[in-house]
């Protein structure tokens, strides 16, 4: 079964209620970038009237764990992922639509590689920046996924 935006849109309601109930969308996935939408809403504000952090966190972080995941299961081996640690800056009010981009395809390709190969953990930094619909940058996130191959 291939990965694409609606099935994961769905995955989102049954796995991650959190992220789907908020509003949090998958627009576009390719391989190597993947888009995710959401919109402010009161369901996802904060008392400032602006998005959540946390909103913008799941919407990030999906478009990079996208991305792992399509890559993993076009490698055709089990492999395990997880978030090892992230971070993230906030440079404007999160409000109307956010889209948040990922771009770095390349880098989980050469991760996993390198992981098949040596049979070796890898760790790889992704980046998703968020901009609201005047283009202008609102929060960019970082997560360092791990990558191990299953034995």
């Amino acid at each position: 079964m291939n990965i694409s935006p609606s099935k994961l849109n769905t995955f989102l309601m049954f796995k991650l209620p959190a992220a789907y109930f908020t509003g949090v969308r998958t627009k576009h996935l390719d391989d190597t970038t993947c888009v995710v939408s959401v919109k402010h809403r009161w369901v996802n504000q904060n008392p400032f009237k602006s998005m959540f952090w946390a909103v913008q966190g799941m919407a990030a972080e999906l478009t990079t764990g996208a991305l792992v995941m399509k890559k993993i299961k076009e490698s055709g081996k089990k492999i395990s992922m997880l978030v090892a640690s992230n971070n993230a800056t906030f440079t404007k009010k999160a409000t109307g639509r956010i889209t948040f981009t990922c771009k770095e395809g390349h880098k989980i390709n050469e991760a996993i590689t390198k992981a098949i190969e040596t049979g070796e953990g890898q760790t790889v930094w992704i980046n998703a920046n968020g901009v609201n619909a005047e283009g202008i940058e609102v929060s960019s996130f970082n997560f360092e996924w791990t990558l191990k191959v299953k034995s």
